[in-house]
């Protein structure tokens, strides 16, 4: 199964371009359900979202809806010297999640890590560690680094029972190849944009004001196509979220894989 949506949904610049212009932000899940059948939620990256906002969020969503949440920075940017231990937030943030849980429409947690985050002996330790505080949820890594693309990554996540994330973005040295890599039952696909001006100085913003175009998109059908036929369940969703793009894009793929749009 393929699901396709958008990295976020609750952004104002999405009223009159998704969005009827004077929708309220409660409304806003409910009309983007129509439309997709999952949603990465990333406000979780910034802090612990209380348990009362999941338990909004599944009274707002159908039964066959689902979230990806992203694990807190406070986890997946900890500085080299505290990935000794795992922040007390990641207790707090599985907690939480429970009603996502409850209702089986948690689709799994995105670890998000940084450029400066490498290969060595003690980030595999700490991705254990990671995959220990999250035991029983499908959890997904996405590596900012070019360097973690090998095979002996793809063993390590798969001893670790974590999914990895393939990404489109600029293709700067250190950044990803776009792949078809599949690490697991869980598959995972993030398009970011491609705007290199903006990529490693701009805003939350400027960084992924990008619309693909469907020359740009047409070469990720068969990627996806490949990791779907490897992976029991696959999500592909799209992070251009400035002026509404991502929607416009999530469309697209849907009419190239003649997906389910919800």
């Amino acid at each position: 199964m393929v699901r396709i949506g958008t990295c976020g949904y609750s952004y104002a610049d999405w009223k009159g371009k998704f969005y009827p212009a004077k929708i309220k932000p409660i409304d806003m899940l409910t009309y983007y359900a129509q439309h997709f059948n999952i949603v990465e939620i990333d406000a979780t990256y910034y802090r612990v979202l209380p348990k009362s906002t999941f338990e909004s969020m599944n009274s707002r969503s159908p039964a066959e809806f689902r979230f990806a949440v992203k694990l807190p920075g406070t986890a997946t940017h900890a500085s080299a010297e505290s990935r000794g231990t795992v922040h007390p937030d990641v207790a707090l943030f599985y907690e939480n999640l429970e009603p996502l849980i409850e209702h089986q429409k948690l689709a799994c947690i995105l670890m998000q890590f940084p450029n400066s985050f490498k290969p060595t002996p003690e980030n595999d330790s700490y991705l254990e560690k990671l995959r220990n505080a999250l035991k029983g949820l499908v959890t997904v890594a996405e590596f900012r680094n070019r360097d973690w693309q090998t095979p002996k990554t793809l063993e390590l996540l798969r001893a670790l029972d974590i999914g990895i994330c393939n990404v489109d973005g600029p293709q700067f040295k250190s950044l990803p190849r776009a792949s078809s890599e599949v690490a697991g039952e869980f598959a995972y696909i993030r398009f970011h944009g491609r705007n290199y001006k903006t990529w490693w100085n701009g805003t939350a913003t400027s960084r992924y004001d990008y619309l693909y175009s469907a020359e740009e998109l047409e070469p990720w059908v068969e990627r996806i196509e490949t990791v779907s036929a490897a992976a029991k369940e696959t999500v592909v969703l799209f992070n251009n979220h400035a002026s509404a793009n991502a929607t416009v894009n999530a469309k697209q793929m849907q009419e190239l894989l003649s997906a389910p749009a919800s």
